[in-house]
């Protein structure tokens, strides 16, 4: 294939385009390296941050469909009385294959934004329009949130929460071949066609095109395919095009966005049967610099299933910014014939079962989880657990719940209830009220959530190593309210009061002294304020409870802690406060670093039921920010602080071994440590038959993991490898284990 060369340039422009030779050249005798060090020097900014403030309309359409259908597939028993919407079908442009619609959404936003004197950013629906499942609202965003916003001058291009170096990044041509391939007249402008692949077809890479405008060296268009052997979990490959207006030297402007991703977990063949999931963007009707009002940021939620935002067939006439194709206009109405047929009314219901856990038994009534049905330990023997939810509707404003469990080892039931009522979906005030009756693992976490029907996995697995003891037989009853006074930001205060006593007297105290006297069971009453913020965090459903979609978002939890002595018979004051820290950063290419820390003090003595405890994992499982060679209450501290840190490779490692390279394994390497202190106070007032130790030297572990085992498109096997750095004389010490468990993750 011939390339082209530039033969001069004259500072900012390109004199001439000559054929050479066809084999790869060098950087600098690149002319697709001259003209991007034009596009470096006039590197542009989004022009929506150049403005004191700016508003304008986007208007959003995705389509699911369901990909390379034969023949043979219509015919099979379980489209019997579904038929008809084979007539919907489109024909793909491989004979007898056919793409089949099954879910169409439009919907239109209003955006405003500030940058002077301070940051301010809303985006309002305006219309929403879809094509009839229940719960569309899930569905829709669960669909949108496969996407990110692609900014083509970012050094850094986010899919799937996984880097990729963009194609015009200043360290492009470490990754990429570049080759000028002509000029082209695109949207209105004379700009150069350079087309982009990857160096190594390594596990992680994209190619494609790009248009640089001759005149500025602004990208006009631009687009981005991945590469076939795309190392992602159930995806096959995506494609993005993007269009940007430059209306000066300094600015771009996005102008339409078209993005396609086929996903499948029949593996990655290219007729494999898949679904593929497309999205158009368009902006439009931009208006800079016109004094808005500081009201228009009053933080208001919505959700796309409200029914203020369904208009009529002649409002979408008049303000659907792009003509639907015949396709798309089909998809409306295959739904409605769609939704009386009592076989597709059965395998919506089957598809929530298997998203939810909850399976809907009477009106409003679900039961479940039904993934927390079975579990094991040492005190409770085989654990049964049952429970329920009220379910009207997915933005309910008050829900109750109630579960029941059930040891066939000790014969005592346990239960737990809480209802929840949420006054303002604006700022989600929220109030509530539970109890509980359970056996407890207290010390599986430290930073610990306060909610009733949160499930303890300690307590409540199925395959642990080592005998575990170490429970706790609790009482509670609390109350709660909060509020979110800003998005992403929530104020929480908490009432409790519990008490706490060893699940298994023979084999682990929780005996303490008090005035000189020992005693078995603790009685706490308390008050915990906590402060959560979660810059970036994207949720759908806007009831009491919320779906939370994967983002790259911080965790950011600080939290103080009262004891009330006196106050319902409880036996202690004592104050803590504890900072929680979580973060994940894209390293580009080089993969997924994830970084934890911890830290917390109590201010005055206190029995180990109130204590700090190191959080160990005596089970087989991955369970995030323990330690993995920790046995429960090895370590102790009044005051401590943990670092976990993870980095996941994606494959980059791997893909330099050839036979590896085919399994698509993703390697992972992790380091955790801990170190605090322990008053000897705080030894002395316990009874207890444990030996009270803090990390007073920093403990540590580390180790690599092995991610991404499995089949085709489904691989969510992780298996890692542990080895304990230090205090391998404590006589119960884990030199080495192995933890496995499962992640969905792309």
């Amino acid at each position: 294939m011939p390339v082209f060369f530039i033969s001069q340039i004259r500072e900012t422009s390109i004199d001439q385009v000559v054929i050479k030779s066809a084999k790869k050249l060098k950087k600098k005798d690149n002319p697709a390296f001259d003209i991007m060090q034009e596009v470096w020097k006039r590197k542009k900014s989004n022009g929506l941050s150049q403005f004191q403030d700016y508003q304008f309309e986007e208007y959003e359409k995705v389509e699911v469909d369901l990909a390379n259908i034969d023949s043979a597939f219509t015919q099979r028993k379980i489209f019997n009385k579904l038929d008809f919407v084979f007539k919907y079908a489109d024909t793909l442009d491989n004979a007898n294959q056919l793409a089949l619609p099954i879910f169409f959404n439009e919907t239109l936003y209003k955006n405003w934004g500030k940058n002077d004197p301070i940051k301010k950013e809303k985006r309002e629906i305006l219309a929403n329009k879809s094509s009839g499942f229940s719960d569309n609202d899930i569905v829709a965003n669960t669909a949108k949130n496969l996407y990110k916003d692609i900014n083509i001058y970012d050094n850094l291009l986010n899919f799937f929460n996984i880097g990729f170096t963009s194609p015009i990044a200043r360290d492009g041509f470490s990754v990429y071949d570049y080759q000028l391939l002509g000029e082209e007249f695109i949207n209105g402008t004379d700009a150069y066609r350079i087309r982009y692949s990857p160096k190594r077809k390594e596990v992680l890479s994209i190619f494609g095109v790009i248009y640089i405008a001759k005149e500025t060296y602004a990208v006009v268009s631009a687009t981005i395919k991945s590469s076939k052997n795309i190392n992602v979990n159930f995806v096959n490959n995506f494609y993005n095009e993007l269009e940007y207006d430059n209306p000066n030297d300094s600015i771009f402007l996005p102008k339409r966005n078209y993005q396609e991703i086929q996903l499948s977990i029949f593996g990655k063949k290219e007729k494999a049967k898949s679904i593929v999931a497309k999205k158009t963007t368009i902006f439009s009707d931009y208006l800079f610099n016109q004094n808005i009002n500081d009201t228009i940021f009053v933080n208001k939620l919505s959700s796309l299933s409200d029914k203020d935002f369904q208009k009529n067939d002649q409002f979408w006439l008049d303000n659907r910014k792009e003509q639907l194709s015949k396709t798309e206009e089909n998809v409306y109405q295959m739904m409605e014939e769609l939704q009386n047929v009592p076989k597709f009314k059965k395998a919506v219901k089957v598809y929530e079962v298997l998203a939810t856990g909850y399976y809907n038994a009477f009106k409003a009534i679900d039961i479940g989880d039904l993934y927390s049905t079975f579990g094991y330990n040492e005190v409770e023997g085989f654990r049964l657990r049952l429970g329920a939810r009220t379910y009207f509707s997915p933005n309910d404003t008050w829900r109750a719940a109630f579960y029941t469990a059930y040891g066939f080892r000790d014969h005592q039931v346990k239960y737990g209830a809480e209802f929840r009522k949420m006054f303002n979906r604006d700022n989600r005030f929220t109030i509530g009220l539970g109890t509980r009756r359970d056996v407890m693992q207290l010390g599986a976490q430290l930073t610990t959530d306060e909610g009733i029907m949160t499930r303890s996995f300690a307590s409540s697995g199925v395959l642990n190593s080592g005998d575990n003891f170490f429970l706790s037989s609790v009482n509670q009853t609390s109350a709660f309210a909060a509020i979110d006074p800003f998005k992403n930001f929530t104020l929480r205060l908490d009432a409790t009061s519990q008490s706490i006593k060893s699940a298994n007297l023979e084999k682990f105290s929780l005996d303490y002294f008090k005035n000189n006297e020992v005693f078995s069971d603790l009685n706490d009453s308390k008050l915990v304020f906590s402060i959560t913020a979660r810059p970036g965090a994207k949720f759908s459903q806007y009831g009491v409870d919320r779906y939370e979609h994967s983002t790259l978002a911080s965790t950011i939890v600080l939290k103080y802690s009262q004891g009330l002595e006196g106050v319902f018979n409880s036996d202690f004051n004592y104050s803590k406060l504890q900072l929680y820290y979580f973060q994940p950063i894209l390293l580009k290419s080089f993969g997924r670093l994830i970084l934890n820390v911890e830290a917390g003090k109590n201010f005055n003595t206190v029995p180990l039921a109130l204590q700090n405890v190191i959080p160990g994992n005596q089970s087989y499982g991955l369970i995030p920010n323990t330690f993995a060679l920790l046995n429960y209450y090895e370590f102790v501290a009044d005051q401590y602080a943990t670092f976990h840190a993870e980095h996941h490779f994606n494959g980059k490692i791997f893909s330099y071994f050839p036979l590896i390279k085919k399994l698509k394994l993703r390697e992972v390497i992790f380091y955790r440590t801990a170190v605090g202190s322990l008053k000897e106070s705080s030894i002395l007032i316990n009874s207890s038959n444990l030996l009270l130790q803090a990390p007073n030297k920093p403990y540590y572990e580390y180790g690599f993991g092995i991610e991404n085992i499995g089949f085709g498109n489904i691989r969510i096997l992780r298996l890692d490898f542990n080895w304990r750095g230090n205090y391998l004389e404590n006589p119960t010490a884990n030199k080495f284990g192995i933890k496995f468990g499962f992640q969905y993750y792309f």
